[in-house]
């Protein structure tokens, strides 16, 4: 336990989940949140955990924190449960990666034989033994591979529980309160400028998704290299005989969108993603939603008379690197969780637990060591 105050940017899952671990061990925590919790990327997301069917040789660093954030699972979801008092919809029924055609095979191929050189725990399967698992796949899918082990949480229902832990723990919550400035003097933050003056600390955790560029204040040297990147999603509406219980991703080598479906316990079915580069627009287009539609539609084609329920956009926080930054800064008493990129969910459970024993202890644990802003700043 400590005595210090500690002063939290941002309210989606990362920050929530660092405001709720500190608050349950007593320590006093007060998070900003720029607008209402569960407008930002954390409610945006799909929830999958992934961290195989994601897996790149060159990211091989950010593939073991995935793994060991993805192992913390269990236990993350039985403490939340217990503290919010409700359920976060972790399932267990693994993903299956598939594809339609001999370019797609070959690229399966290439992906299966990296996974297999990263160790990991994948199976080949051939399009008929696909159609077993799920058998809404159309007739045209010719191989898959098998992630047993990848699962998925609702992350709506994940937001909310979170924030009911943290306050239910303590925890003080301000919504539509944004940090203009964090406030530094000789090299320490010392306090964080809102509109309703400066709210000091001890500590101060930079969480802010794709908006921790925006804070004032840092010298633009130590200002985090984090980015919106868009995605657009939508949900259907499961029914008439067409049920899926695992997510399914596609490997789509001619078209520039690939897609992934994620079914949920309500019989909703999540549908993402594009990635696109263009700033803070939020916007959907004709072109976006036509590509995730003709994507599902290509593998599941009895999709074709399901209701649309929602559309959406949501901005991924994306590092130069694609990994997260983690851990202490140059400046005294500022620490930095955020560029969580795509695997913001996957990572909230290793996160929380990290930030908040390295606030607790002061010590950076080798886990987030190779994570910090230093490894931009050399």
């Amino acid at each position: 336990m400590t005595d210090k105050e500690i002063c939290i940017i941002g309210g989606g899952v990362i920050g929530l989940g660092i405001g709720w671990q500190l608050a349950k061990m007593g320590v006093s925590v007060t998070i900003f949140e720029r607008n209402i919790v569960g407008c930002g990327a954390s409610w945006a997301a799909a929830g999958m955990l992934a961290p195989l069917a994601e897996a790149h040789t060159e990211e091989a660093a950010l593939l073991e924190l995935g793994c060991k954030s993805l192992a913390l699972y269990p236990k993350w979801v039985d403490e939340l449960e217990a503290d919010a008092d409700m359920s976060i919809g972790y399932r267990v029924e693994g993903t299956l990666i598939v594809g339609l055609d001999e370019d797609d095979t070959q690229q399966l191929h290439h992906l299966f034989d990296a996974q297999q050189n990263l160790g990991l725990d994948v199976n080949w399967l051939t399009g008929r033994r696909a159609r077993e698992i799920e058998p809404v796949l159309s007739s045209r899918v010719t191989a898959a591979i098998h992630c047993a082990t990848d699962y998925q949480v609702d992350n709506r229902l994940m937001l909310m529980a979170l924030q009911r832990a943290f306050q239910r723990c303590g925890g003080v919550l301000y919504e539509n309160t944004s940090v203009e400035k964090i406030v530094i003097y000789n090299g320490i933050a010392i306090g964080a400028q809102t509109k309703n003056g400066i709210h000091e600390s001890d500590v101060f955790v930079l969480s802010a998704g794709c908006w921790s560029a925006q804070i004032g204040g840092i010298p633009d040297a130590m200002c985090p290299p984090v980015r919106p990147v868009k995605g657009q999603m939508l949900a259907l509406q499961m029914e008439g005989g067409i049920s899926i219980k695992t997510v399914i991703r596609t490997v789509r080598a001619k078209y520039p969108t690939s897609v992934y479906l994620v079914p949920r316990e309500d019989n909703r079915l999540i549908v993402g993603a594009t990635s696109e580069e263009m700033g803070f627009d939020t916007r959907l287009t004709a072109g976006g939603m036509f590509e995730l539609l003709r994507g599902t539609w290509e593998i599941v084609p009895g999709i074709y008379e399901l209701p649309i329920l929602e559309t959406w956009a949501g901005l991924r926080p994306g590092s130069r690197d694609n990994a997260p930054i983690l851990g202490k800064t140059p400046i005294q008493n500022l620490i930095y969780a955020t560029g969580h990129y795509r695997n913001g969910i996957l990572l909230t459970p290793i996160t929380a637990y990290e930030i908040a024993n390295l606030i607790v202890t002061g010590e950076t644990s080798h886990t987030i060591e190779l994570f910090q802003l230093n490894r931009f700043l050399k």
